[in-house]
């Protein structure tokens, strides 16, 4: 299947989906689609520069990776629709809910790492996009933790895609704190 319909079917799945939720990026009246998107849009850029990369498989991760955390999609759902091993990668980016709030991260990052090096792009480039001006309701040490995640996720990460280390490395140091 050529790129351009495996990223439409994928979208309309995500879009349809988190439309159910009336999901908007924190902040901002813009459709949660947005950043999915995004975060599918930094994976293809990166692509070019990341050797026996599987580009199908990363954007359908990319579009989808926020569906079983913030929608009613199920496990089943994605396999169904995607295969197992597109539900898969996606459960790996999905916090627990079972562990308390500071292991949440850190199991994810553990899960993620047994992924594809595809998964551990997806990661980076949903940061990277993360990464834009925070919302207004967040106060400096918000902030300042947010910016510390992301230096974890980095050091986390590194090894799984150059292209998207430099540019999150490059939103860290310029994130508003």
């Amino acid at each position: 299947m050529d790129i351009q319909t495996i990223y439409q079917e994928t979208i309309k799945f995500a879009a349809t989906k988190h439309q159910e939720q009336k999901q908007t990026i924190p902040g901002t009246n813009l459709p949660y689609i947005v950043h999915v998107s995004n975060v599918a849009m930094e994976v293809m850029i990166a692509a070019p520069y990341s050797p026996d990369f599987n580009l199908g498989f990363a954007v359908q991760v990319a579009l989808l990776h926020d569906t079983l955390e913030d929608t009613s999609a199920t496990m089943e759902d994605l396999t169904a629709i995607f295969g197992q091993h597109v539900a898969i990668a996606v459960s790996a980016l999905t916090k627990s809910d079972t562990l308390p709030s500071s292991e949440k991260m850190q199991d994810s990052l553990n899960r993620i790492k047994l992924q594809p090096k595809e998964v551990w792009a997806v990661k980076l480039a949903d940061r990277i996009t993360n990464l834009q001006k925070p919302p207004l309701h967040w106060d400096v040490a918000k902030r300042n933790d947010y910016r510390n995640e992301s230096i974890i996720l980095l050091d986390e990460l590194t090894g799984g895609n150059p292209y998207l280390e430099e540019r999150l490395g490059k939103k860290i140091m310029t994130y508003e704190l």
